[in-house]
């Protein structure tokens, strides 16, 4: 029996989510936010859930040695797809492992990095705590943990905007919800999270919003042109300056959290 929960969903991901504007602004904010503190390439990078390296792969282009990990057949065929598009140098810098992220220290034989990353995974995970533990093992001393996962502060900004008025009252205080992708996922805070790093030898340095301004116009219906480079490239920027910058990024629907293992 096929027990890949990704298989049906890998298309709409990979091709589709990472391709709309949305997508674009996601990959650029969180680039962005990873070099202010990455050490320098060419540190080893883990990407646990890392699909099909839309995050992870940059890294590589920019000298980092890259292992991306993640359950998910589905999404390995895609990231071994995208990886023979990159050049040959970027393409040696990475490898791909098959597992999943609360068996992340096994899998990478005890070895640490100079940075794990894990993005748009803990929301699926029934309980946080085992994959923030596999997470900050993975970290080397002064090597950093980067999350990316949903607000549990913004549930009821999706719906709002989607004129679900209900649905909206039902969310202030919720933490769960069926997201874009038809997936049903469980939202955190950032001190929930801190928390937890600190409780692991991790120390909390930053926090990000990721994008705001495209939900806004998504879910009221506009629709935005990822083949407009010059608009993209516009609304990335007005988008990074939100994320570092109350209360713009606390409104994100998602947020990124760096700790750095002490």
């Amino acid at each position: 029996m096929d027990d890949d929960v990704w298989a049906g969903l890998a298309d709409q991901f990979a091709d589709e989510a990472y391709a709309s504007v949305k997508g674009m602004v996601r990959t650029y904010v969180m680039h962005r936010q990873l070099l202010e503190h990455l050490p320098p390439p060419p540190a080893s990078v883990l990407d646990v859930g890392g699909g099909a390296g839309h995050q992870s792969f940059p890294l590589a282009q920019a000298g980092y040695d890259v292992t991306l990990l993640d359950s998910s057949p589905a999404m390995l065929d895609k990231a071994r797809q995208r990886l023979a598009r990159l050049p040959g140098d970027a393409r040696d810098r990475v490898a791909l492992l098959e597992a999943d992220g609360e068996d992340a220290a096994a899998v990478t034989g005890g070895r640490t990095f100079g940075a794990v990353l894990c993005h748009g995974v803990l929301g699926y995970a029934g309980d946080p705590e085992p994959l923030m533990t596999q997470l900050c093992r993975c970290a080397a001393p002064g090597g950093i943990v980067s999350v990316m996962t949903g607000n549990a502060h913004a549930m009821a900004v999706r719906p709002a905007l989607e004129r679900r008025w209900e649905d909206a009252l039902a969310s202030f205080g919720a933490r769960t919800e069926t997201g874009v992708l038809g997936a049903p996922s469980r939202a955190d805070t950032v001190e929930e999270l801190s928390d937890l790093l600190r409780a692991r030898d991790a120390e909390p340095v930053a926090w990000y919003g990721v994008w705001l301004f495209a939900d806004w116009l998504e879910f009221s219906g506009a629709r935005l042109d990822p083949s407009d480079a010059k608009a993209v490239a516009a609304q990335a920027e007005v988008e990074l300056e939100a994320s570092r910058r109350d209360p713009y990024r606390q409104l994100s629907r998602v947020f990124h959290l760096i700790g750095r293992r002490n």
